[in-house]
């Protein structure tokens, strides 16, 4: 059996079509109808990926989203009717992964669920390890090393390294960053994310850039990309 993907939409039909495609495209497939089903199954099915809706009776999809992104990095991809650019954004920013409205096309839903599976981090034998690419990271640890060598993070830059990785292809804003590595007491100037990006950048220059980077999106923030697991 392939991967195992959550689809999560109350509307029965629509599961239904979305786990037809899934299905023949080779994936395993479990459904919830309501947030706080799908919760449930989350945690007990352990998905390769999930389908969210966002309109759901119960626990809604953006608190969905939220109790997903507190304990997993798996790749969330929203389907809802929701199609302004202002909620897409939103849902971006929140931790999808892709953002797909509808009325949907079966197959394009399955090349989009193929397309972020791919990008997703390949977990090594230790689940607190991730490898991308020569790029290999223990988040239990605290270590992180390019083609078997160590390298070195003063503490905050580390942090800050470590919450960007484990939210590959997620773009944060400096003051969501701020907030998450900081700490809300925080007082001092936003710039201190740029100075401290730049020393990451700076440790990871032996990184291939075919592998990945820590990209700027002017006037939103930064994302930690992966290019090659």
């Amino acid at each position: 059996m392939g991967k195992r993907i959550l689809i999560v939409e109350d509307e029965v039909g629509i599961s239904r079509v979305l786990k037809a495609y899934l299905v023949k495209a080779g994936y395993e497939v479990v459904q919830a109808f309501d947030g706080d089903e799908a919760l449930r199954q989350f945690t007990a099915c352990a998905p390769d990926l999930v389908l969210l809706d966002l309109m759901l009776p119960g626990k809604d999809g953006w608190s969905l989203l939220k109790e997903i992104r507190k304990q997993s990095s798996c790749p969330v991809m929203v389907l809802t009717a929701l199609g302004q650019p202002k909620q897409k954004i939103a849902g971006l920013n929140q931790g999808a992964d892709d953002y797909i409205t509808k009325p949907f096309n079966g197959e394009e839903v399955v090349a989009r669920v193929q397309a972020v599976l791919r990008r997703s981090p390949r977990i090594l034998e230790n689940p607190g390890t991730r490898q991308y690419g020569s790029l290999k990271i223990d988040f239990h640890a605290h270590t992180v090393s390019v083609k078997g060598v160590p390298l070195s993070f003063i503490p905050r830059d580390l942090s800050l390294f470590l919450f960007l990785a484990r939210h590959p292809n997620q773009t944060f804003s400096r003051e969501q960053l701020i907030t998450e590595v900081w700490g809300l007491d925080y007082k001092g100037s936003e710039r201190a994310v740029d100075l401290a990006v730049k020393r990451i950048r700076k440790a990871l220059r032996h990184w291939p850039a075919t592998e990945g980077e820590i990209k700027t999106f002017r006037g939103v923030g930064y994302q930690f990309c992966v290019y090659q697991e």
